[in-house]
C-alpha cells in the first residue's frame, strides 16, 4: 500500500513538472528538460519501487531452493520437540543430563575446577525415583567423594566425603564421639546447606524490627541484645568451630553480610 501511494505521488509530481515545462519553456530546451524529467522519474521508480520487489522475489526464490534441498536430503521443516515421542531410555538420559548440570553448578559454586563421575551403576534410576547416590570427585584436595541426595521435590544437596583407609585412621576417636562442630567441614558448603536459609530469614525479620546486628556463639546460638540482655533467636546446626571462622567470615562477606570475630562469637551487621 505504501508503494502504491508513493507511485501515485510521484506521478502527480511528474505531471506538475511536465505542465510547468510546457508552459514556461520553448524550443529545444523544452525537449531536453522533458527527457531529463522523465529519465529522473524512471530512475526513481526503479530504485525506490522496483528494487525492493526484485529483492523480495530473490529471497523467495532462495527460500524455495533451500526448502527443495532439504526435502531432497530428507530433512523436514522445523518440528516441535515432542517428549512423548521419545522412548523411556531417551527420557531418562535427558533427565540425567539435566541433573548432572545442576550438580556441576552446585559444586562449582565452591570449587570452580571440580570434575566428577557417578559411582552408581544406573544413576538415571536414582534421578527418576529420588534418593541418595555417591559420586567421585576430582580436582578438590580436601574431598574425594560426595553423597548426592535428590528428593521428590527435585531439590539437590551434596554432602562432601573424604575416604581414609582404616590403617591411616588408627588412633582417632570413633566418629560417633566427635561433636558435629568439630568434624571437618567446608564453610561455604555448610552455609549453602544449613546456614543461608536460617540467616537470611532471621536478618530480614530483625532488620524489619529495627535491629542492625546479631551475634553467633560458638555453640551455634544466634543472639541479639534486647535492653541489657542477650536473647537467643535461632540456632545454627553444625556451626563450624573456631578454626574455620576466618574462612567463614569470607563466606558471609561474599553474601553481603559484614562479619567480625568478637570475644563472644561472630558478630554480623547489616
Amino acid at each position: 500500500m505504501k508503494s502504491d501511494k508513493a507511485l501515485w505521488g510521484s506521478i502527480s509530481i511528474l505531471v506538475g513538472a511536465v505542465i510547468a515545462i510546457l508552459a514556461l519553456v520553448r524550443g529545444t530546451w523544452q525537449t531536453w528538460l522533458l527527457i531529463g524529467v522523465f529519465t529522473l522519474w524512471g530512475l526513481w521508480v526503479i530504485m525506490v519501487l522496483l528494487r525492493p520487489c526484485m529483492q523480495q522475489a530473490k529471497r523467495r526464490r532462495m527460500r524455495e531452493q533451500l526448502a527443495k534441498k532439504r526435502l531432497e536430503e530428507g530433512i523436514t521443516g522445523s518440528q516441535p520437540f515432542n517428549l512423548s515421542a521419545m522412548d523411556a531410555s531417551e527420557t531418562e538420559l535427558l533427565l540425567l543430563r539435566h541433573v548432572n548440570h545442576r550438580i556441576s553448578a552446585y559444586l562449582r559454586a565452591v570449587y570452580p575446577e571440580v570434575r566428577w563421575e557417578w559411582c552408581e551403576k544406573k544413576p538415571e534410576k536414582l534421578v527418576l525415583a529420588g534418593g541418595t547416590g555417591r559420586i567421585r570427585l576430582y580436582g578438590i584436595p580436601d574431598f574425594d567423594h560426595a553423597d548426592v541426595c535428590v528428593d521428590q521435590n527435585a531439590s539437590i544437596t551434596c554432602n562432601m566425603l573424604k575416604m581414609v583407609p582404616l590403617s591411616e585412621a588408627g588412633g582417632c576417636e570413633p566418629e560417633d564421639t566427635v561433636p558435629p562442630n568439630r568434624q571437618p567441614v567446608d564453610p561455604q558448603i555448610w552455609y549453602e546447606v544449613q546456614g543461608r536459609k536460617v540467616l537470611e530469614a532471621l536478618v530480614a525479620d530483625l532488620n524489619s524490627r529495627g535491629h542492625s546486628c546479631l551475634t553467633i556463639h560458638e555453640n551455634g546460638d544466634i543472639c541479639v541484645e534486647e535492653d541489657t540482655e542477650e536473647v537467643a533467636k535461632e540456632h545454627l546446626a553444625g556451626f563450624p568451630e573456631k578454626t574455620y571462622w576466618s574462612r567463614l567470615l569470607q563466606v558471609f562477606e561474599r553474601n553481603g553480610l559484614a562479619a567480625e570475630i568478637m570475644a563472644k562469637g561472630i558478630q554480623i551487621s547489616w
